[in-house]
């Protein structure tokens, strides 16, 4: 078994697609299915890998739920990274604003932003194994 979709839920669709295919990610699949879509992305890094669906967050549970995520400042979703300063500047030159800059957190380094689509989204760098 393996982890073939996730999602976060985004209050805009469209606003979603541009903000992450702006910092990297490749369209994958847009089906229309009615008021939506069925709109994926991958990693160029990985096109064959995990998608992420930008799912309508519709739902009378998601605001109160994604809200208070953000207050508690917890991330909706996790991606890795390989380099975490190079991304950090990176994104901070596409516009990106980060709640949380760089910093060391136990075995990884991380980072948060806000995907400008209610939700906060934390970079991981893994650290190298302590001799």
């Amino acid at each position: 078994m393996r982890i073939w979709i996730t999602s976060v839920l985004v209050d805009d669709q469209e606003k979603a697609l541009e903000f992450y295919t702006r910092i990297g990610f490749q369209l994958k699949h847009d089906v229309p299915t009615g008021a939506h879509r069925w709109l994926t992305l991958v990693s160029k890094e990985q096109p064959e890998g995990t998608e992420l669906l930008l799912e309508p967050g519709e739902h009378p549970a998601v605001k109160p739920y994604k809200d208070a995520l953000v207050a508690d400042g917890i991330p909706a979703a996790s991606f890795q990274v390989s380099d975490l300063n190079a991304e950090y500047a990176r994104l901070k030159e596409l516009g990106v604003m980060f709640t949380t800059e760089p910093m060391d957190a136990g075995t990884v380094r991380m980072a948060v932003f806000d995907d400008t689509c209610g939700n906060l989204i934390q970079l991981i760098e893994m650290k190298a194994p302590q001799q």
